[in-house]
Formats: structure tokens, C-alpha cells, sequence
């Protein structure tokens, strides 16, 4: 008597099944090398992340140098715009593209970016020589000429100052510098003086609520 013939595994399922499992083990496949080829293994293999830029760094990441100061405007000698530069140099050890564009390793000792600072636009007025024609020589209008201002230096002259009414008031508009120059600009201050910022509210300086938990 002859051996019985054994049915497979394979035909004794149905051929549903087996298109099923087939299916999930390619995409089972495909997963899996999409995983390696974007995952930690694929990051390496690809020379890792974008090195990050030097003007991206976190404050104490770098140091900047103070401005150089000009000193007949007391202001950064490459003002321009509003806009001055300082250069800013990355920490030991730290690892980041520079203004250039170039990735380097940075030692401590080179630039790695410029970063923008604020600056006024000054054209020769002096505050102090302002305050000063104010207080003594306020009620013949010498501050209202001096600071382009001719009409009403002329109208304190004839008035005596508005009978010192008007020079009081002057004066202590110019020492807070309320009234500063006529064609807008900005008084020439001591650099590391006492100078008056006005605030005003923008989307940096808006007051958030406080959450508490």
C-alpha cells in the first residue's frame, strides 16, 4: 500500500488569509525602513542635524562686546537707521554656523555673529547747553533759538520770558526733554548718562496676566 498524500499548511488555508498576512508583512517592511532611514541610525548616516545658527543661541551661550562709542555724537560709531552692531562671540566648546554661513567650532575668541543694537539719531544738539540756556538765559528765548525753534524765541525775548511764567514752564519741559530739538532728532547725552526712555506698549512690552496654579 501506497503513502496517503498529506495536504500542505498552505492549501489548507484560504487564499484570503494568506493575501492578508502577505500584505501585512510588506508593510510591516516598509515601516521598518522608513523608521531606520528617519530615526537616530538615518540621522547619522545623513551627517546629523542642521547646525544651529550663532544668532539662534541662548543668552549665556555668547558674550557681546560693549559699542564703540563716537565721541562727538556720544552714539555707536556705525549707527545707521536706528541700528548699530556689536560683535558677539559664542562660548567655549560651541558648535554653530557664523555670520558667513560657516560651521566652526568655537574657542571663545571669534566672532561668531553681529547683533543689532538701538541707537539715536543726533544732530548736534547738546542737552546740557540746552539746560543751561534755559535756566539763565531762558527768559530772552535763547533756548527756543538755540533748539530751532525762532518764533516763539522771539515771542519769550518780547514777553520777557511770558513774564518768567513761560521760562519756568520751558525749563522744566526741556529737562525732561518733552521738547527737544526741531527737526526731530535726538539730544547728544553722555552715552553712560542718565538718559529718560519713554515706554510705550507693543506686543514686547504688553503686561500678560499672571496664572497662578
Amino acid at each position: 500500500m501506497g503513502d496517503a498524500p498529506v495536504p500542505s499548511m498552505a492549501a489548507s488555508r484560504p487564499s484570503g488569509q494568506v493575501a492578508s498576512e502577505i500584505a501585512a508583512a510588506r508593510l510591516l517592511a516598509v515601516l521598518w525602513v522608513v523608521s531606520v532611514t528617519t530615526g537616530p541610525w538615518g540621522a547619522a548616516a545623513g551627517g546629523g542635524e542642521e547646525s544651529l545658527k550663532c544668532e539662534d543661541l541662548k543668552v549665556g551661550q555668547y558674550i557681546c562686546k560693549d559699542p564703540k562709542i563716537n565721541d562727538a555724537t556720544q552714539e555707536p560709531v556705525n549707527c545707521t537707521n536706528y541700528t548699530a552692531h556689536v560683535p558677539c562671540f559664542p562660548a567655549p566648546n560651541i558648535t554653530c554656523k557664523d555670520s558667513g554661513g560657516n560651521e566652526t567650532h568655537f574657542t571663545g575668541n571669534e566672532i561668531g555673529f553681529l547683533k543689532p543694537i538701538s541707537c539715536r539719531n543726533v544732530n548736534g544738539y547738546s542737552y546740557k547747553v540746552a539746560v543751561a540756556l534755559s535756566l539763565f538765559l531762558g527768559w530772552l528765548g535763547a533756548d527756543r533759538f538755540y533748539l530751532g525753534y525762532p518764533a516763539l524765541g522771539l515771542l519769550k525775548f518780547c514777553t520777557v520770558g511770558f513774564c518768567g511764567i513761560g521760562s519756568l514752564i520751558d525749563f522744566i519741559l526741556i529737562s525732561m526733554q518733552i521738547v527737544g530739538p526741531s527737526d526731530g532728532s535726538s539730544y547728544i547725552i553722555d552715552y553712560y548718562g542718565t538718559r529718560l526712555t519713554r515706554l510705550s506698549i507693543t506686543n514686547e512690552t504688553f503686561r500678560k496676566t499672571q496664572l497662578y496654579p
